[in-house]
């Protein structure tokens, strides 16, 4: 009760006569602490009590100060219970404190420094790091100059922007320590614009949680987490092989020494784990500035350190790693006790009444302000505080080789991050990778391979080109002109459309740009299906022309003309443009992006690679090809019909039937084939060309081929074979067939006018043999009416010769007589027949003289009325039936109205 007394008799107390010290006279400051050896972080404490004294006399020595400071240690214990109870023994049995000094527990300093604001006491901590205490609004009295375990935040943030790591995961133990940590490191992260891409936190065994790391790909892990614990992450790196080039573990740089030999619970050697912790770093503040540059004491660092080092072995204790800002702690409280005293003493001669007096509320205050406005150079460094938190340095340690080596360190208070040169060893050639960088590779056409395949390409164009040069210029040939130079023309532009389709199916993004890929999508499908239309529409077109004519009994009037045959041609292509119109607008072809499983990079680099293949395909790419192919399917099957309901036919200049079947049947296993291969090539597009152009070249090829070829082997061997009547012959199955409805030779004329020649050729040469029996005919009149002992003999041999001249009237007479004339003229044997007639002329005086009126006479009489029988039904004469050959022509119904243009022709024949 005495206590509580007291207690509350000095918080209304006035400014103590402390305040306005004399020369020499001794302050009182309160030391917290744990000293005893039992206790918890009670190391620590035994190696700050000789800094602390050190810096008391190194005060007393510069003799700028008009006190003396005097420490009272009171023992915490590193327990809450015992930490309040020493502190309110000091308040209420010790001195008038004027501040307080110390704060290693955690839990004891915050405990204490929630109680500050009620006393009007400020403390100043050397060990405290907790981030708890950070919060002003919950400890507006407590200062501190050692930096915080947050302070070492926006230091790992200046590391990660010097290597622009901006993808990082944290690995954090489930401990309220690193917790805070962890959670003020991710507002720092954000601020940053750094990506958290994994956040994990364990309590006993890590392996779970780094495995999740790998499994996202994390390859810079910042760690959170004690040194005991630290043993078992590593070798969870080491045996996940979380470690090397790809890798970089940044963890706390406040383990003790050799801490992974204390520290190993696991069953990873320690060889194991040495080299799972190769090349991390550590990041920790300053114990000690680096800068060699005298302070406030008078003394650089190294001076210092030696000093504290003869302390300590005087006294025979361990070095503690706060010493420093121990040191530095106690000119903090020298310089602000004599900042407030000349601030009060100023407000003091300022009173004109002289009777200036202030509480402790004010006196707190002004310590506060005063506080922090604290700036000076330390053993520590710059000595300055922000919100009562310490702007110190933050070092970065490398693990090489079995130690830690400092390679930099964070000036907080400039923000400057300042790395030794040289220094930082990464495993690999270069800094690792924050994630694995994909680095999108297009599968593309390869260059040789294209230039082989456009080589052969133009050599096809170069073979199409000459075949059209060679049938525009032998186009009045027979040959040429009875197989349609037109669709000849039509079968070239095709074949020259696919060839040039495989330029276009070659150039993929690495060619052309966005934009244009989607407009070669659409250009190269229209022009192969052209092209396909064109060519096989123009070959189908013809043999649908000999089917006709010798098939179809209807069609044998009917001139099919090669307009009639491009009409056909255009309306296929019109089917076509209908079809790829409605496609372009209802669905376009659009570029796609297919994209494959990474592939690990083939030069060993940190990256991986993701193939990626450009397509043109659109949403209902099924329906439309299915379309296209129905379509070509359909024209493919008549055109396979045509050729073999046409393959007896044998006029090679009109029939290709077989040719077409022969390009037909290799077409469609080509595109079979070539369709299946580059479907399950898909993602091989050099294999998918490559087929591709193969399939369009040895179509377009073969087809040509076949189609020309052999007009000019028949050109150059024989070149009027193709139009001799020989050909006009039909095989001996298609006879039978064709008995029935055997076409004429006009209709065949009127079906193709370049057969026109040939019949010409046939009637001429008919024309002569029909003088010729005509003057053999007056031989045997003669012969008949000089020597009548020799009639039986002549007519027994030259009935036959009658029988020519009658069936030669059969030539024009009747859609049959183009069969019967062509079938006697070609069975009969001329010379055989007439043989007989040869010894007769020889026999025959060559005093006689034939052109005797007496011997025209008797030709006339007897040739006249055979004449009259054998031309005037070709013409609309008398008809063959007639009995009388010596009967008058008029008396013939069909002579009576045969109009008179007809009785021309008699001279033409």
């Amino acid at each position: 009760p005495g206590c509580f007394i007291a207690l509350l008799l000095l918080l209304p107390s006035f400014l103590p006569p402390s305040w306005f010290t004399r020369d020499g006279e001794n302050l009182p400051i309160m030391v917290l602490m744990p000293m005893n050896e039992s206790a918890l972080m009670s190391s620590i404490s035994q190696g700050i009590e000789p800094a602390v004294q050190l810096a008391i006399k190194h005060i007393r020595e510069s003799r700028k100060y008009s006190f003396s400071l005097i420490t009272e240690i009171y023992d915490t214990e590193c327990d809450n219970a015992k930490g309040l109870r020493a502190f309110f023994d000091a308040i209420c049995y010790g001195p008038k404190h004027l501040m307080i000094f110390g704060g290693v527990c955690p839990s004891v300093t915050s405990i204490i420094a929630e109680s500050l604001e009620g006393w009007n006491l400020v403390q100043l901590s050397f060990a405290a790091t907790t981030p708890v205490l950070a919060d002003k609004k919950k400890y507006p009295n407590f200062f501190r100059t050692v930096p915080s375990d947050n302070a070492v935040n926006p230091a790992v943030v200046k590391f990660l922007n010097y290597y622009n790591w901006s993808r990082v995961g944290t690995l954090t133990q489930d401990v309220q320590r690193f917790s805070e940590v962890r959670n003020d490191l991710t507002n720092e992260l954000e601020k940053a614009d750094i990506q958290i891409a994994d956040t994990e936190s364990f309590s006993n065994d890590p392996c779970v949680n780094v495995k999740k790391l790998k499994d996202n790909d994390v390859r810079i892990i910042i760690g959170q987490f004690d040194e005991n614990l630290a043993s078992k992450v590593f070798c969870c790196a080491y045996n996940l092989n979380m470690f090397g080039s790809k890798y970089q573990w940044i963890i706390p740089g406040w383990y003790q020494g050799n801490w992974w030999e204390q520290a190993n619970s696991t069953n990873c050697t320690t060889k194991k784990l040495l080299t799972a912790m190769e090349g991390y770093i550590s990041v920790d503040f300053e114990p000690l500035s680096a800068r060699q540059i005298k302070g406030i004491s008078g003394r650089t660092p190294k001076e210092y350190e030696r000093e504290y080092s003869k302390e300590l072995q005087q006294k025979g204790v361990e070095a503690s790693k706060f010493h420093g800002f121990a040191y530095d702690g106690i000119w903090v409280i020298a310089k602000t006790l004599t900042r407030v005293m000349e601030l009060l003493r100023t407000k003091q001669r300022q009173n004109i009444y002289h009777n200036f007096t202030v509480d402790d509320r004010e006196v707190g205050k002004t310590v506060l302000d005063v506080m922090n406005e604290t700036n000076f150079y330390g053993v520590t460094g710059q000595v300055m505080f922000r919100n009562g938190e310490r702007m110190g340095t933050i070092k970065f340690n490398q693990f090489q080789e079995g130690r830690e080596v400092k390679v930099g360190e964070y000036n907080a208070i400039a923000d400057v991050l300042d790395l030794i040169n040289n220094s930082i060893r990464f495993q690999g050639v270069e800094p690792p990778k924050d994630r694995t960088f994909v680095r999108l590779q297009r599968r593309h056409i390869n260059v040789p391979l294209y230039s082989i395949l456009s080589t052969i390409t133009i050599l096809g164009m170069l073979m199409a080109g000459a075949f059209l040069f060679f049938n525009i210029k032998n186009r009045n040939h027979r040959l040429i002109k009875m197989s349609s130079p037109y669709m000849n023309n039509l079968i070239i532009l095709g074949g020259m459309l696919s060839y040039a389709s495989i330029f276009l199916f070659g150039l993929d993004g690495g060619f052309v740009s966005e934009k244009e890929f989607e407009t070669l999508c659409t250009v190269r499908t229209w022009i192969l299906i052209v092209g396909y239309t064109t060519a096989f529409g123009a070959m189908f077109a013809k043999t649908w022309r000999v089917h006709a004519i010798f098939k179809n009994v209807k069609m044998k009037k009917k001139i099919i003309k090669d307009q009639k045959l491009l009409i056909i041609v255009g309306g296929m292509l019109l089917i076509d443009l209908c079809i790829l119109i409605c496609w372009q607008i209802v669905d376009p072809l659009r570029r796609t992006v297919e994209e494959y499983s990474l592939e690990a990079d083939p030069q060993g680099r940190d990256i991986a690679i993701r193939p990626f293949l450009e397509h043109c395909e659109n949403t209902h790419m099924t329906i439309w090809l299915g379309i296209v192919y129905a379509y070509k399917g359909l024209l493919m099957l008549f055109g396979c019909f045509l050729a073999w309901e046409t393959r007896n036919v044998s006029i090679p200049a009109l029939n290709d039937s077989k040719y077409i079947g022969m390009s037909v049947y290799n077409v469609g296993i080509m595109c079979i084939i070539g369709a299946a291969v580059s479907f399950l090539t898909r993602d091989q597009p050099n294999v998918q060309f490559c087929i591709v152009a193969l399939v369009i070249i040895f179509c377009s090829t073969i087809t040509l081929c076949l189609v020309f070829v052999p007009k000019l082997i028949t050109m150059r061997t024989n070149p009027d074979a193709a139009t001799q009547n020989r050909r006009l012959k039909f095989t001996q199955n298609q006879k039978k067939e064709d008995s029935k409805t055997s076409t004429s030779v006009t209709s065949v004329n009127q079906a193709n006018t370049s057969r026109l020649d040939g019949l010409q050729t046939d009637n001429h040469r008919l024309r002569m043999r029909i003088t010729e029996l005509d003057k053999e005919l007056e031989e045997v009149t003669m012969q008949l009416q000089d020597t009548p002992e020799k009639t039986p003999y002549t007519k027994q041999n030259h009935y036959p010769d009658a029988n020519n001249i009658l069936s030669i009237r059969n030539f024009t007479e009747g859609k049959d007589g183009e069969k019967s004339i062509l079938k006697n003229h070609l069975e009969q044997k001329p010379q055989a027949q007439w043989g007989s007639m040869d010894p007769s002329r020889i026999n025959r005086g060559p005093l006689e003289d034939i052109n005797s009126p007496e011997h025209i006479q008797r030709r006339l009489s007897l040739q006249l009325p055979i004449l009259h029988h054998a031309y005037l039904p070709s013409i609309g004469g008398v008809d063959a039936s007639c009995t009388s050959p010596n009967g008058s022509p008029g008396s013939s119904p069909r002579h009576r109205h045969m109009p008179p243009s007809y009785r021309v022709m008699v001279s033409g024949l």
